[in-house]
């Protein structure tokens, strides 16, 4: 490990930082789980370091195919590979945490693909798992090598704890197995009716399936998970899930000469109605391996398009690979990483998202433009997020989102110079209104009829936003930016600081657009609309040092200088100069003022807000739930060097 970047106590980073590897043993591991995501844009598995995840098809919360644990300590894994030594009755896996061995355990996360090696039994094992860039299946290339002088017979298991829905407790008992010997194919399938119907997978490999069984409680029996009691059986019962608590498990038995060595493929796919073809392709050791080089050579050619040097080696290994992949994979493709496995899109979240890897492909910036423009309603407001599976969605008063739309589109035209998105048509959804006192609705919303250019989208998304209150200040609603400001303005009068600076900023992009389209009438409106912002934040918003944060229903001031708590918030500061509307004067106080309340130069962190939310009188909403330093409640400001969701080494980029 001394080549290795960035060593820590747990792994580094490899010469040319395409590559994290984690070392593990029994006295020496991560304290909680460290993840990776492997995903296209219809299948995906998250994979840790105990080798363990889970698995899901298009919906990574609706529609899980193996069980999330959800939980960082213990990870529990939900797909399992066996091996007994049919001499020795000696079993282990191929789950570190599950074995309490002596053996070192090495764990690489590439892009596009996990690998697990180690030594155990007189074997040396390398399990590589990767979700190939098109088809929806998971493949597992397993190769043993006998580094002994003597005949190994084996009997392989590949297990997994089948949910085929949200939440294994619905579909338990209601899991139906069939077994099709010429095809070499256990299928399973949720019989229960649900909203997603392709709730059907399989599970095969490239070695003849011996035996299988579906119940869970007779494969463990009078063993654990550790050691299953069916595995010590000569062979596994042929059993269904139906009626039972459910598991897949089938049986392959290989035979290692002294020093010889094998390749086993298992697969996990969906999409049943290709199983066999697919299964074919990915069951032959050579096709898999050729399958996992166009998947590596698919990422390298998309996350490396350009090259980013810096004097800081650490921001150059994030920057080249490592962010691009971990936005494209877990946050647009996935929507999940191991302690969040929410599957819906939210309305600002991936918007945001395409923003930094638009460098790279901005493809993936207008994808997101056109989907998101059909989930706004003819009033111009938006789901805040939803599961299109489903159709379901949440509507709500928050006053950030919609205004998204119209700042990334004008983006999107300022950096690639094609505006024919402008023109290009979507549809609305459709859903019962709120009603007065009522924050949000989660409910079914149809697809409308009534289609309109995105230019007009965006227009109703600005004039919408466009709210303003006593104090010449846009009304937050149920939140802006900071979702945890949830009864800062919820009965209609409250305002937010931070949402003028932005709405001034949407206008600074979109008046351009405006031109572009010869709507000039809407240019002007918009451009006094700015000067009256402008005007308003200076007054209203300033606090004498720095920009408030809000004005809060019942007329109390976030960020300001006179408050026990929240005296002043960042994003008003950073944003009177990203928008260009704080006054001059104004702006240099303020980032001054940011700099000397907010930076944490002793810990390398810029402070979201200070003091935290906890018992003064101020109650801004479910901020206030959250310990002071924990998320929304003055999180701070920088990103940790991360695969997945959990720290891999102390390398912080600003943002």
């Amino acid at each position: 490990m001394t080549n290795f970047k960035y060593l820590n106590e747990y792994g580094g980073f490899s010469e040319d930082g395409k590559e994290y590897i984690i070392k593990m043993s029994k006295d020496m591991k991560p304290p909680v789980a460290w993840a990776h995501v492997l995903a296209n844009p219809n299948f995906g598995t998250v994979v840790t370091n105990n080798n363990s995840g889970y698995t899901w098809y298009k919906n990574s919360r609706l529609s899980r195919i193996t069980k999330w644990s959800n939980d960082v300590l213990i990870d529990t894994p939900a797909e399992i590979i066996y091996i007994k030594d049919k001499e020795y009755n000696k079993v282990w896996s191929l789950s570190p945490i599950l074995n309490q061995d002596e053996e070192e355990y090495y764990m690489t996360y590439g892009f596009g693909y996990s690998k697990l090696t180690t030594l155990q039994m007189g074997l040396l094992q390398e399990h590589t798992t990767f979700v190939p860039k098109e088809d929806n299946i998971k493949v597992n290339i397993l190769k043993l090598k006998n580094v002994t002088g003597e005949k190994r017979e084996l009997n392989l298991v590949y297990y997994i704890n089948p949910v085929l829905g949200e939440d294994e407790t619905k579909t338990n008992g209601y899991i139906d197995l069939k077994y099709d010997k010429n095809s070499n194919i256990v299928y399973a399938k949720n019989l229960l009716t649900q909203d997603i119907k392709e709730q059907n997978i399989y599970i095969s490999s490239s070695e003849n399936i011996k035996s299988y069984t579906g119940n869970r409680k007779t494969f463990i029996g009078k063993g654990t998970l550790k050691e299953p009691y069916g595995i010590l059986k000569d062979s596994l019962e042929n059993e269904n899930s139906l009626g039972n608590t459910p598991c897949i498990a089938i049986e392959i038995n290989i035979e290692l000469k002294a020093f010889e060595d094998k390749e086993i493929v298992f697969i996990l796919g969906a999409d049943v109605d290709k199983s066999q073809v697919t299964a074919y392709k990915y069951t032959l050791p050579q096709e898999a391996k050729e399958e996992l080089e166009n998947t590596k050579r698919y990422w390298n050619e998309l996350i490396r398009k350009i090259s980013v040097k810096t004097p800081l080696e650490s921001m150059n290994i994030m920057l080249n690979g490592w962010l691009a992949y971990q936005t494209i994979v877990s946050r647009l493709w996935a929507r999940s990483g191991f302690y969040q496995s929410g599957g819906a899109y939210g309305f600002r979240d991936q918007l945001q998202d395409t923003m930094g890897i638009k460098f790279i492909e901005p493809e993936f910036m207008k994808e997101q433009i056109l989907k998101h423009a059909e989930h706004q309603f003819i009033e111009g407001d938006v789901e805040h997020w939803w599961h299109s599976e489903t159709k379901r969605g949440i509507r709500t008063r928050f006053s950030d989102d919609l205004l998204w739309l119209a700042y990334v589109t004008a983006e999107y035209v300022k950096f690639t110079g094609d505006a024919s998105i402008l023109d290009k048509k979507a549809s609305y959804v459709q859903g019962e209104n709120l009603k007065d006192g009522q924050d949000e609705i989660y409910d079914i919303h149809l697809k409308t009829d009534y289609e309109e250019s995105i230019y007009m989208h965006c227009i109703r998304a600005i004039d919408k936003g466009i709210n303003l209150g006593s104090h010449g200040l846009p009304k937050i609603g149920s939140g802006d930016w900071n979702d945890g400001f949830s009864t800062v303005g919820n009965k209609g009068m409250g305002e937010s600081i931070w949402l003028g600076f932005f709405i001034y900023e949407v206008l600074n992009r979109f008046i351009p657009i405006c031109e572009i389209k010869e709507d000039l009438v809407k240019a002007e409106e918009y451009k006094k609309i700015q000067a009256e912002l402008k005007k308003a934040l200076n007054i209203a918003g300033w606090d004498g040092r720095w920009f408030r944060r809000a004005y809060t229903d019942d007329g109390d001031i976030l960020g300001s200088i006179e408050n026990e708590e929240c005296k002043i918030d960042s994003i008003s500061q950073s944003w009177s100069i990203i928008s260009g509307a704080g006054d001059n004067d104004k702006k240099y106080i303020s980032m001054e003022s940011l700099e000397n309340h907010l930076v944490d130069k002793q810990n390398g962190v810029i402070k979201l807000l200070d003091p935290a939310f906890d018992k003064s009188k101020l109650e801004p909403g479910y901020i206030k739930a959250y310990l002071p330093g924990v998320r929304e409640n003055r999180r701070t400001i920088y990103t940790w060097c991360n695969l997945g969701n959990y720290c891999l080494g102390d390398i912080r980029i600003w943002r």
